[in-house]
């Protein structure tokens, strides 16, 4: 199985847990977008990278994945976690580094 492939499985496993299937175009998009060599990851220039035919619509559907579509981020990293955890092989040692950065804060402030 190449690289297209196993990146197509996973998407397959994390969308699973979207809900919706009309969010799986949104979650290809973006997952898509950051696998890019793009300065700025953010949804502009993903989105006019990833379909710049259609750069202002895939902006926009983008743009509503990441901000306002209803999705679970507790169920997006469960499915991370299952697909992650079993392929570590920690027999001989090893770490598993989490950056939390990308996570959302919420309301609390942080200083």
């Amino acid at each position: 199985m190449n690289a297209a492939d196993r990146f197509e499985e996973y998407l397959r496993h994390l969308a699973s847990g979207l809900g919706h299937a009309d969010r799986h175009e949104g979650l290809r998009g973006y997952c898509t977008g950051l696998m890019l060599p793009l300065a700025r990851k953010s949804v502009e220039p993903t989105a006019a990278r990833v379909d710049p035919v259609h750069a202002s619509a895939r902006h926009q559907s983008l743009h509503h994945f990441v901000a306002k579509a209803e999705w679970s981020d507790e169920q997006m990293l469960r499915r991370v976690c299952q697909w992650v955890v079993p392929k570590m092989d920690f027999s001989e040692g090893g770490w598993w580094i989490i950056d939390d950065t990308g996570f959302p804060k919420g309301a609390v402030r942080v200083s």
